[in-house]
């Protein structure tokens, strides 16, 4: 019996332990969720909160030969982080790296234009930033988001994820404010085998969440001062 049913239960899940730890009640709250994956997970999430939900790209640098083998990844908002180890073990020279972030800015900024359209990437400043995905591997493309985020000098940096291994998770957490991780598996392989169901997400899945997102979001949060 794998822990999650799909990504939808993974983050009603998650919501429950961040409304444990008080997350709900916490003010100027934004979630994101890490397209395409994480935005099924951040939905229920951002709903139970009663917070906006938002997407952070970020598009992995796949080593050649390799490509599931992450050398480092890109984010929107210029986020961006090399696995050193990786690069020097298999000697990946400074124009394949270049290469492979080239091509793969096109398919971010795609997709930014995609999911965001015109809507401006809102002002994390003074605010308390949940970044979400559907789990962690190496935690390559939650560093380069991190990375973006910590640029825009939020109050407080947090990461929420139903599933990564215990080493990516203290790496994280040197990284934030806090991870919240419902499982950490010593022996993990990979995030989809934690999940019954688990397809690819498309944009127009992502697309429609975002959507229904919009229309729920109300003032129902509780009205707190910035004081204290």
């Amino acid at each position: 019996m794998k822990p999650f049913k799909d990504r939808n239960q993974a983050g009603e899940l998650l919501a429950q332990r961040l409304v444990e730890l008080g997350y709900d009640q916490e003010p100027h709250l934004l979630v994101f969720g890490l397209p395409r994956g994480g935005v099924p997970v951040a939905y229920p999430v951002a709903l139970r909160l009663r917070a906006p939900l938002d997407v952070w790209v970020v598009r992995k640098l796949g080593t050649p030969g390799h490509e599931e083998l992450a050398m480092g990844a890109i984010a929107s908002g210029g986020g961006r982080v090399l696995n050193q180890e990786i690069v020097e073990s298999l000697q990946i020279s400074a124009d394949t790296i270049a290469a492979a972030e080239q091509q793969q800015r096109a398919e971010l900024q795609r997709r930014e234009q995609l999911y965001r359209g015109n809507r401006p990437f809102p002002n994390l400043s003074g605010q308390t930033v949940l970044l979400v995905d559907d789990g962690l591997a190496t935690g390559a493309t939650m560093k380069a988001a991190i990375a973006a985020a910590q640029a825009q000098h939020p109050k407080r940096l947090v990461v929420a994820v139903p599933v990564a291994p215990p080493d990516t998770v203290a790496e994280i957490q040197a990284l934030v404010d806090e991870v919240v991780c419902l499982q950490t598996p010593a022996f993990f392989q990979a995030v989809g085998l934690w999940y019954e169901h688990f397809p690819q997400t498309s944009d127009e899945e992502v697309l429609a969440l975002l959507q229904a997102a919009r229309r729920s979001d109300s003032p129902a949060r509780p009205a707190q001062s910035d004081a204290g």
